[in-house]
């Protein structure tokens, strides 16, 4: 399946009969770009994540996937083009690693029909890319919460989406599978929306950056474009400087508590 575009024309939301938690967005990703969405707790990115895979309805505005309003659109087909990676992670599942993996392909199938081999054949291949087969036939309860991000990661995969959306998907990973998560987004074919805590991860990894702040985009563009000193030092309440050692050299923040 190829990568999708994403459109968002002043989509906005509030609480019922509360306050506006977002304000109108307005922007166009095309298909294939990762997007991370950055800015400080309580700036607005979860509800964002949550307009984008149909959890949330906007107040007004739409989102548009592929130039088509996703809430004209049956569930289903938005299941078959929209994948989710929560912080939120079951831990009382009695189900197997293999048969949460394999949840991802309900999509893909209709009503109570079973799996076949073409739905074994992708989740034995997601969970050998994320190294987790040695893990298949372990209870999902009984793992670390490092080990059920990576499979929900893998079942999320296991969709075959066209756009992934993933919340702080490197929360409770140790090092090593920190850096798989960065590598494996950059060699995915599909568009990838991330929220990321970490500036210079985010700045390393994604090709275009929406930072929000009190539930107001501050910048939507390139990360060399959205992330300047003063935008960063405002957003977050701290100075920031944005250093880079070498011309070829990543740049990299460094911060300094506002006092």
């Amino acid at each position: 399946m190829s990568a999708a575009s994403l459109t968002l024309a002043g989509a906005s939301w509030r609480a019922p009969r509360g306050p506006v938690i977002l304000q109108p967005v307005t922007l166009n990703l095309p298909a294939g770009r990762v997007l991370g969405v950055v800015g400080p707790n309580g700036a607005g990115k979860s509800t964002f994540l949550r307009l984008v895979y149909r959890y949330l309805k906007p107040a007004n505005g739409a989102v548009l996937i592929d130039g088509e309003d996703i809430w004209t659109m049956r569930a289903r087909d938005v299941a078959l083009k929209v994948a989710a990676v929560l912080q939120e992670q079951p831990t009382d599942f009695a189900l197997t690693v293999r048969e949460i993996v394999d949840l991802g392909r309900l999509p893909h199938r209709g009503g109570l029909v079973r799996s076949d081999a073409r739905d074994a054949a992708v989740v034995s291949a997601v969970l050998d890319r994320l190294d987790l087969h040695g893990f298949a036939g372990r209870r999902f309860g009984s793992l670390s919460g490092g080990e059920r991000q990576r499979v929900m990661v893998t079942r999320a995969l296991a969709q075959e989406p066209s756009l992934l959306v993933l919340d702080e998907p490197t929360n409770h990973l140790d090092i090593r599978h920190q850096l798989e998560v960065i590598r494996l987004i950059r060699n995915l074919d599909m568009t990838i929306i991330t929220s990321l805590h970490d500036l210079n991860l985010a700045a390393a990894v994604c090709d275009d950056i929406l930072l929000l702040q009190q539930g107001q985009a501050m910048g939507f563009g390139t990360p060399d474009e959205v992330l300047a000193d003063d935008t960063v030092s405002r957003a977050f309440g701290v100075l920031a400087r944005r250093e880079r050692l070498t011309p070829s050299e990543n740049s990299h923040f460094t911060y300094q508590l506002n006092i």
